[in-house]
């Protein structure tokens, strides 16, 4: 039986196969990197939100004694209908003021920022105390929030409402772009309700009072003449004119005068033989004569009867 043989090798060989076939040192680095690369990818990395809490004023209602209320004078309404006021006040009598009043802090009293006609008829139903928020604005805010409550409710009359945009204009530079966003009507809208302040003032009152509407009024904003713009108020709320009637009246006065044409010296006579004309032949004659002693006569006739009894009796003058 033959001998095995047994090779034995060195190893200086066997670090080169194993150099060379990327073994042991190469295997415990990838080991290594494959270790490492499960950690990171088993990291979990938590992140820590900080909750940030604001507290946020809730206007919070509340009662105040009547008699610490004030209205503001800068209030956009000025006139207030008292039967309405006594109606509501009948309606606070019975149930109390249903919506609490806007106001804010003065020295020693309360502002009305909205509610004043609440705050009338509660005085008129002898109401002690009412429900309020009280808030704090800045007094371009409080006109803002004065002006667009009476806008919603339609409380303002057409000047009222003039003036507070101009005053929003005037005073806090607001352009007529920024009103209209902030009231949420158009630029347009806010034009003409402006236009109004043209007006002289005896129109304006009128306007304020219910004698003519602002239809009436943006009519005679073309009148120029003062005296004369009222006049024609006066003439509208006298007749009680339309404002189509208005308009047209407008037209007359934008019309140019005609000249009256001055009648020849002799024209005496033509009117004479125009009235035996209408003796002679029963109906309408109309001498029309012009300065050269040339002109045409005009016949009126009713009904073809009347014209066949006209042309009788012209062809029987003919034959006579």
């Amino acid at each position: 039986m033959p001998a095995k043989s047994t090779e034995t090798k060195s190893p200086a060989k066997s670090s080169s196969k194993t150099k060379g076939k990327g073994g042991l040192g190469r295997g415990i680095s990838n080991l290594i990197n494959v270790e490492e690369k499960k950690k990171e990818d088993n990291v979990v990395v938590k992140e820590v939100v900080k909750e940030v809490v604001k507290e946020v004023k809730v206007p919070v209602e509340t009662k105040v004694k009547l008699s610490l209320i004030e209205p503001n004078k800068d209030q956009p309404r000025k006139a207030f209908d008292e039967d309405a006021l006594i109606e509501l006040s009948e309606s606070i009598k019975q149930y109390g003021v249903l919506q609490p009043l806007l106001v804010q802090k003065k020295d020693d009293y309360y502002e009305i920022i909205a509610g004043e006609r609440r705050w009338r008829a509660a005085k008129l139903a002898g109401v002690k105390e009412v429900p309020v928020v009280i808030k704090d604005y800045s007094t371009q805010e409080v006109m803002e929030i004065a002006l667009i409550e009476n806008i919603q409710r339609e409380d303002l009359n057409p000047i009222e409402e003039a003036r507070a945009y101009q005053r929003l204009i005037k005073d806090y530079r607001l352009k007529q772009d920024e009103v209209a966003e902030k009231v949420s009507k158009s630029r347009a809208a806010i034009t003409n309700a402006l236009r109004l302040l043209k007006l002289d003032d005896r129109v304006q009152d009128m306007v304020i009072e219910g004698k003519i509407s602002s239809g009436h009024a943006r009519t005679i904003l073309s009148i120029d003449d003062n005296d004369k713009q009222y006049m024609i108020a006066q003439k509208i709320f006298d007749e009680k004119l339309s404002v189509r009637e208005v308009e047209k009246l407008m037209k007359s006065l934008d019309a140019p005068e005609k000249k009256e044409k001055k009648l020849p010296a002799n024209d005496f006579v033509y009117r004479d033989i125009e009235q035996k004309l209408k003796n002679i032949l029963g109906t309408q004659v109309i001498i029309k004569n012009k300065s050269n002693n040339k002109g045409k006569i005009e016949i009126d006739y009713y009904s073809q009867a009347e014209l066949e009894r006209i042309y009788d009796m012209l062809r029987k003058l003919n034959n006579n």
